[in-house]
């Protein structure tokens, strides 16, 4: 919401007002999770772009990484964490999340998720492994666990009287004191644009939390749903708060390559369960880059097949599980089996194409342990955030898990922290606007940002690329801001305009390391520095910061 932008008129009064004790943006395992621990108490809005089950956390197919088996200890599961994560990760958030896993599994149990069962064990649940844990330690249910858990939730959500489902909104920016002349108010809520209406209107709350997924469709090729548009990160970041760790972009190694296979990932699970990477010609190859091989973390793997792949000229790799008995295969992947059968693969008999794709967002909104953002009464929770946990690269199934311990986190800092909520607001003013004569400048805007990220901000990286693609950020900025000063705003606009503000920040973030850690190649700063620090931007205009963080 830049402060010349015609829709923000701090003379006039809005009517109308929306008001909720608390907003929540994004209606994946985080926002739900949230939404569910405070509506006893509190009146809640939950926010989706488009419907309620439209997220990223009902795709993950792997699970959730917990310490459940006496095994298995919760040194172990930091430890694996650190060395995922380049030792770039914040100890303190890092054994926060590991150490509340089990009980953010028994509150899942406890809604109702029908995790994998196993009658075999004193814990009742089948626990499975995946690349870079050293412990089978990942609850999972088959190869859907955030469908399943999404379907649990979304029932739970539906039926409680104090959730609001706000279906076909979307957030255009957040509302902030400091753009008010209010600079101690903090976040005061956010327009939101009802896409089928078209009208903007205010929501006030006494605490706004952003959920709303990470940044996948800044690139051509993702397993990101179309709503992962950075939305989240951007607004924090025009409202004052600083980001960290924006550089490291997950791809996720194995992404079935087919013309008609539009953002479907080949779970970690099937090479944790023995899946083996070949060549064209049956030849393995992952055993001649890392020692732990098809076990290796997602850094390591994605880059081994980006590299045979250009090495080879060869379109895609392969993922072999054929040599594991069909009735396995039936059993702990079934919704892989039945997909990859639609389009004529028979994992039992034949290996599976696969090629990375941009996956995770491992930077994002800087947040404490609380889930409080730089801005008082705004939390980040889920991918939006960057809490530390994941470091220059996330470790597999510990995204869901950080969903439900930081949501808790929020939920306890937010009842315990009651806010005032505005009773007027700025109304969205568009007397000064008109329709837009050319929306194909939105398309075509939006293609060329995801193809020159792709090609310039991808798995390796040279200094003179993510030159080429910070040159090219600024002219869509200077185009993208002119639209939308000039027209009437629409779904479209608003997440290219997100977009385009999180690209940038993640070349700003990948041009000031000077090294290769984790998730961040560059072929100029090949080595790893003995000392590890995250990278953090600041807002110029808003001199102000969590205490935690060391820049």
């Amino acid at each position: 919401m830049p402060a010349l932008h015609p829709g923000f008129t701090p003379t006039q009064r809005l009517f109308s007002l929306k008001q909720f004790d608390v907003l929540i943006l994004g209606t994946g395992l985080a926002g739900q999770s949230l939404a569910l621990r405070l509506a006893d108490k509190l009146r809640i809005a939950l926010v989706t772009k488009r419907h309620i089950e439209d997220t990223a956390s009902a795709w993950a197919q792997g699970g959730i990484a917990a310490v459940i088996d006496p095994s298995d200890s919760v040194d172990s599961h930091y430890d694996d964490t650190l060395v995922a994560g380049s030792h770039l990760n914040d100890p303190a958030a890092t054994r926060f999340v590991v150490e509340h896993g089990k009980s953010a599994i028994e509150w899942l149990r406890s809604q109702g998720v029908p995790f994998t069962p196993d009658d075999e064990t004193a814990w009742g649940m089948h626990l499975t492994r995946e690349g870079g844990h050293s412990h089978r330690r990942i609850v999972h249910v088959a190869d859907a666990t955030g469908a399943a858990v999404q379907e649990t939730l979304t029932d739970r959500v539906r039926r409680h009287p104090n959730i609001t489902i706000l279906e076909q909104h979307v957030a255009v920016d957040l509302i902030v004191g400091h753009k008010l002349g209010k600079p101690s108010a903090g976040c005061l809520g956010a327009y939101l644009l009802d896409i089928k209406s078209g009208h903007i209107t205010a929501f006030a709350a006494s605490h706004t939390v952003l959920a709303t997924g990470g940044a996948g469709k800044v690139y051509l090729y993702t397993t990101n749903p179309d709503t992962a548009t950075g939305d989240g990160i951007a607004m924090a970041w025009r409202a004052g708060c600083r980001v960290a760790n924006m550089e490291f972009i997950q791809f996720h190694p194995t992404c079935l390559y087919h013309p008609q296979a539009k953002s479907f990932l080949i779970s970690e699970a099937v090479r944790g369960e023995g899946g083996l990477l070949k060549l064209p010609d049956g030849t393995r190859f992952m055993p001649a880059h890392d020692p732990r091989a098809e076990l290796a973390p997602r850094d390591i793997v994605a880059r081994a097949i980006d590299f045979e792949m250009k090495k080879r000229g060869i379109d895609s790799v392969f993922l072999d599980i054929s040599h594991k008995p069909a009735e396995f295969l039936h059993e702990h992947f079934p919704n892989i089996l039945a997909r990859c059968a639609e389009l004529g693969i028979d994992i039992t008999k034949q290996s599976i194409p696969v090629v990375p794709a941009a996956h995770y967002t491992c930077g994002g909104v800087m947040i404490d342990l609380n889930s409080r953002t730089d801005l008082p009464g705004l939390y980040a929770i889920g991918e939006t955030s960057c809490s530390g946990l994941h470091g220059a690269n996330r470790l597999a199934s510990n995204s869901l898990l950080e969903c439900v311990v930081f949501s808790e986190a929020a939920a306890q800092d937010i009842l315990k922290n009651p806010r005032a909520i505005a009773t007027s607001l700025p109304a969205w003013d568009e007397s000064r606007v008109s329709d837009a004569d050319e929306e194909v400048v939105i398309s075509h805007n939006w293609d060329e940002l995801r193809r020159f990220m792709w090609d310039y901000v991808g798995i390796v990286r040279t200094t003179k690329r993510l030159q080429r693609a910070q040159h090219r950020i600024r002219l869509l900025e200077r185009e993208i801001n002119e639209y939308y000063t000039n027209f009437r705003i629409g779904n479209d606009l608003v997440e290219l305009r997100n977009l385009v503000t999180t690209a940038d920040l993640i070349v700003r973030s990948a041009l000031r390391r000077k090294e290769t850690r984790g998730l961040h190649f560059s072929r100029d700063y090949p080595e790893t520095s003995a000392q590890a620090k995250p990278t953090i931007l600041t807002n110029r205009r808003f001199p102000w910061g969590l205490k935690r963080w060391n820049s």
